[in-house]
């Protein structure tokens, strides 16, 4: 199985990222439990989770998503098999939330206990904290890094301007820097990764691991009309998709994965993959036939003209498509 550097981590990941949001939510315990397994058995080795996950279910308080993962590596023993990313800063009620150096000092340990580990790979930033200064964020996790709970560090939902604030912060106070990105990126949301962005991406040497792949879904294909939307949890989220530009880029994702013998989502991510400065595109799966849909994408090689005629379909005017 391939490996990638994650920026100068130093760490070696799969080209996909396992994302862990929908554990101990739309996948119970087991479920999730059966995924992981299988993503490690297939040789994926970088799982994606947040303190936050998943707060925003009836019931929930957060930290769900973590805990169904410590509990894997209590029965398991996989943790070495594991680069490890969960994050910090959204609300998690009763004032917990934010990048003071105070709340991340309290925020690793939670996580720390829930993920029932002694250090986590890649702790992300989840969103920036403007009313904080960035020297007393990365001096934070300098700490955490120097005591070895963390190994590496990455930042969220990050503007180009802050992010590269950000690194030269860490220089001038000689301070470990963010060794990723995890913006929102698929062929539907091209426009504000591929400005900016990707250029302080590509500038830094960071790793970049954007989110929501599939576009919510809209990606694998089984939203292709108003109707397919009805009574789905996400029908808000891809909706916006279903114009003339969406359905232009899922012909053409039918026509590349008829011929390759493979599936829209796989192509999709293949398409992700094969950008340079791409790391890891995340996915998620709520059982082990999604997740097995979703590797197979590990083992795809998208040719140039496949790539450029997604390029072209999924264009943001009209006129550069045709």
């Amino acid at each position: 199985m391939e490996r990638r550097e994650l920026g100068r981590s130093g760490l070696k990941v799969s080209p996909l990222m396992l994302g862990g949001n929908v554990f101990g939510w739309t996948a119970d315990e087991a479920a999730s439990h059966r995924v992981l397994d299988a993503f490690v058995d297939a040789g994926g080795n970088f799982v994606d989770t947040a303190d936050v996950y998943s707060i925003w279910a009836p019931g929930h308080q957060g930290g769900e998503s973590e805990s169904v993962i410590g509990r894997w590596f209590a029965k398991g023993g996989k943790r070495g098999e594991v680069i490890l990313a969960t994050k910090v800063g959204k609300n998690m009620g009763a004032g917990k939330k934010g990048l003071k150096a105070a709340y991340i000092r309290q925020a690793v340990e939670d996580s720390l206990r829930r993920l029932q580990t002694d250090y986590i790979d890649l702790y992300q930033s989840h969103e920036d904290d403007a009313s904080v200064p960035l020297a007393e964020t990365l001096g934070a996790f300098g700490e955490l890094i120097r005591e070895g709970k963390v190994r590496a560090i990455g930042a969220s939902n990050y503007t180009a301007a802050r992010l590269v604030e950000a690194q030269r912060v860490a220089i001038d106070h000689n301070l470990p820097r963010y060794e990723s990105l995890q913006p929102e990126y698929n062929l539907m949301e091209r426009t504000d990764y591929e400005g900016k962005l990707e250029t302080v991406v590509l500038k830094e040497q960071l790793g970049c691991i954007p989110y929501f792949s599939l576009a919510a879904g809209f990606l694998t294909g089984k939203y292709r009309s108003p109707e397919d939307t009805k009574g789905k949890s996400r029908a808000g989220m891809v909706s916006k998709y279903l114009g003339s530009r969406g359905l232009r880029v899922l012909h053409a994702l039918d026509e590349i994965a008829a011929a390759r013998k493979a599936t829209a989502a796989q192509i999709s991510l293949a398409w992700l993959m094969a950008r340079p400065s791409i790391t890891a595109p995340i996915a998620s799966a709520t059982s082990v036939e999604q997740l097995q849909d979703l590797v197979g994408a590990m083992r795809l090689k998208l040719d140039t003209a496949s790539i450029e005629k997604l390029d072209r379909a999924s264009a943001e005017n009209a006129s550069a498509a045709n």
